[in-house]
């Protein structure tokens, strides 16, 4: 028979002060206080251990096993695998309740929004995970590729911004402004140059065209221009026209796969003009869909390490909502590791850029309300921090469980996105989304 004990501390709402008990309390029997209060306790797993079983198996991907193995090679705790295994169940339940609605809502509201979708194998199916993200924060849900599915993340259906994606006809419905990402387009655009170089000359004319535009827009963006002038913008759209006029002239009378496949992606190009060349016309748009292709990138990851499926669904959804945690707090340059150690939120100031703020309701970037698990928080915190303050310690801690704390806001300046620096162009990627 295993009893578990819990130290339960009270936090005074006028003063602040925490009252711990000790561990000459009633509840726990003579003969088992000294081994269960004693220091580096066998029996003992606190908010440290949980936060760094946590970082191994939700923010490394870690499968169960090996994440107790190295867990147990680093620090010397013999941790159970069934105990690392409900880790990330526990922590999804605790999220999606208080963190999930709050993403939604501010994804709702911004001005531009990236939305894709990848398959992951679950229960011997096939599902599909889906995003929608911006620079500063992700939410990932599970279901199948319709259109009904999209909706239920709660995001889509309700924003009104411009939202940029693929040519999968499953968002055609949303009532956002759509953009078409440019590094699907590219790759297209390859396959058919590569075939017939000298045959399918448009395809490098369109190529080129596309590339321009993106170089003239980020230049304009870096002197701090809010739309191109009105000669640029002419001078892309002819020779957008031009391409597409070539390659007319070139699968003319062509009946060849080859020319098939370059007259429907010339039609693509004349429907959906509007759409692929939104980045000229608004500054604020990308030219590439790559923030959401990072963002859902881990599903791949996990799923690689983990034997290529899931068990089960519920763990494939669960996966899911905690994942959306870790990567936004990635995003807002927090670091996991120092959290976990520390057992404590790190230093509180992440805000974006400027032209950031208005895209989210009276600026109120990651403001966290009252009723959530972070207290009056206006900070992200990273998953192991959430876990040893927002859910370990308020849920299932064995022996210590400790009343969290809000921080206030800082007026410390933005820290950059780690990684941003030295990305590579669509070009030299060879046209590929990464």
């Amino acid at each position: 028979m295993i009893v578990e004990y819990r130290r339960i501390s009270k936090r005074c709402s006028c003063c602040g002060a925490v009252t711990i008990p000790g561990w000459d309390d009633q509840a726990v029997p003579a003969e088992h206080a000294e081994t269960v209060a004693a220091p580096g306790s066998p029996v003992r797993i606190g908010p440290e251990t949980v936060a760094r079983a946590a970082l191994l198996t939700c923010a490394h991907y870690l499968p169960i096993g090996r994440a107790r193995d190295l867990l147990e090679a680093l620090t010397g705790m013999d941790i159970s695998t069934g105990f690392l295994a409900g880790i990330r169940g526990r922590a999804a339940r605790k999220l999606e309740k208080q963190v999930l609605p709050h993403l939604r809502g501010l994804l709702a509201s911004a001005q531009v929004l990236h939305a894709d979708e990848t398959p992951g194998r679950a229960a011997g199916t096939l599902s599909h995970v889906h995003v929608a993200c911006t620079e500063y924060l992700t939410l990932l849900h599970v279901g199948d590729r319709s259109a009904k599915t999209i909706d239920a993340g709660g995001v889509l259906p309700e924003f009104t911004g411009v939202l940029v994606r693929d040519g999968y006809a499953g968002y055609a419905h949303l009532p956002a402004i759509h953009a078409r990402c440019a590094a699907h387009l590219l790759r297209d655009l390859r396959s058919i140059s590569d075939a017939d170089p000298d045959g399918q000359l448009w395809a490098t004319a369109m190529a080129t065209t596309l590339l321009e535009a993106d170089r003239a827009a980020i230049d304009a963006r870096e002197h701090g221009a809010e739309q191109l002038d009105d000669g640029t913008l002419r001078q892309i759209r002819s020779h957008y026209h031009g391409a597409l006029a070539r390659g007319d002239t070139d699968n003319q009378g062509q009946h060849t796969k080859l020319a098939e496949k370059a007259r429907t992606l010339i039609r693509r190009f004349r429907r959906f003009e509007d759409m692929i060349l939104r980045f000229t016309s608004d500054l604020s748009v990308p030219f590439t869909n790559n923030e959401a292709e990072r963002s859902i990138r881990p599903v791949k990851i996990q799923q690689r390490t983990s034997g290529g499926c899931w068990r089960t669904l519920q763990g494939l959804t669960d996966f899911a909502i905690v994942q959306s945690y870790p990567d936004t707090a990635t995003k807002w340059a927090q670091n996991k590791l120092e959290s976990s150690a520390n057992s404590s939120p790190p230093a509180p100031g992440c805000h974006p850029p400027s032209t950031q703020l208005n895209s989210y309701p009276k600026g109120q970037i990651l403001h966290l309300s009252h009723s959530t698990a972070f207290g009056n928080s206006s900070y992200i915190e990273s998953l192991p921090a959430f876990v040893a303050r927002c859910f370990v310690r308020c849920v299932v801690c064995p022996v210590q469980r400790t009343a969290g704390t809000g921080v206030p806001s800082s007026s410390a300046p933005h820290r950059p996105r780690p990684g941003r620096a030295g990305r590579t162009s669509a070009t030299a990627r060879g046209y590929r989304c990464r």
